[in-house]
């Protein structure tokens, strides 16, 4: 639910014609924020409905999914936006009976933002899966989530909403599997050098280009695989890599080392670096070396 905007303004003397009116507006006013206490956990915005679906879990922990189901043409951000757009910012400080939420990221996709670069993030539906930790197991407890975030048609607005899910209650049907497939598809943590499919040859900083380039070499990758480097914190914005093919079935991703905050070193900064490929993607930590 959308929270709503207070404003205190001087009011004139109601005319008696208008009384039977605002008895109206009141009736319908009730109405309707019955309704909105009814199903707080949902919310219908231009382009998008937001919803926090309960999955169960353990004595310890909640399974919760956050949804976000696009129209057609529509889209919004991953974690790290890419070249323009907003990451979604989602607070749990208003949550009682909480003591952590881990929000998992399925794999995200990149899209062209019209202006010559690009964004990262999702179209159609996706599920955020969101990992509740109980302070008191024994106790009720109760989710809330405050979500402001973006989302885009042909323009992109900002979009606000907050929601609440009931952590006691029974699960939603089949709300655990839909959580479980949005999990499988969370990029899995594999070192840069270890084998699989797919994998994350090697990584290394050419210091001969201007700016530096991060090169990234993957094997046994789709057509459509893709790369993403996120620095350290939100203070680095890494541009979208190039690809291009090489021999024995590698792949190489560069991108230059623009968007660095201008007092960071280089040197032991960490990367986050996420290969992106269908049905499994792969994430690993590289640090950049010394000279």
């Amino acid at each position: 639910m959308i929270a709503p905007h207070s404003t205190r303004a001087r009011r004139r003397p109601k005319a008696p014609w208008t009384t039977a009116l605002l008895a109206l507006s009141a009736l319908l006013m009730g109405a309707a924020l019955s309704v909105a206490q009814a199903e707080p956990s949902s919310v219908t915005l231009p382009g998008v409905t937001v919803r926090l679906f309960n999955g169960g879990g353990t004595a310890d922990t909640r399974d919760v999914g956050l949804e976000l189901q696009l129209q057609t043409h529509w889209k919004t951000y991953w974690r790290y936006p890419g070249d323009s757009g907003v990451p979604p910012m989602l607070a749990f400080e208003q949550s009682e009976n909480v003591a952590d939420v881990a929000v998992g990221w399925p794999a995200p996709r990149r899209f062209a933002d019209g202006a010559g670069g690009f964004s990262i993030g999702y179209k159609g539906t996706v599920v955020l899966p969101l990992t509740v930790t109980l302070k008191d197991p024994s106790q009720p407890a109760k989710l809330v989530l405050g979500l402001d975030f973006a989302v885009c048609e042909a323009l992109c607005m900002p979009a606000t909403a907050d929601l609440t899910l009931d952590l006691a209650a029974e699960p939603d049907p089949g709300a655990a599997a839909r959580i479980a497939a949005a999990r499988a598809r969370i990029p899995e943590p594999q070192a840069v050098g270890v084998a699989g499919t797919p994998q994350i040859v090697s990584a290394r900083l050419d210091t001969g280009a201007t700016p530096p380039q991060l090169v990234v070499d993957a094997r046994d990758v789709t057509p459509k695989a893709d790369l993403f480097a996120e620095g350290p914190d939100h203070h680095w914005a890494l541009p979208l890599p190039q690809k291009v093919a090489l021999a024995d079935g590698l792949v190489r991703f560069t991108l230059p080392l623009e968007g660095v905050p201008p007092d960071a070193a280089l040197p032991g900064a960490v990367l986050t670096l996420t290969l992106v490929d269908m049905p499994r993607s792969v994430t690993a930590p590289w640090t950049i070396p010394a000279p």
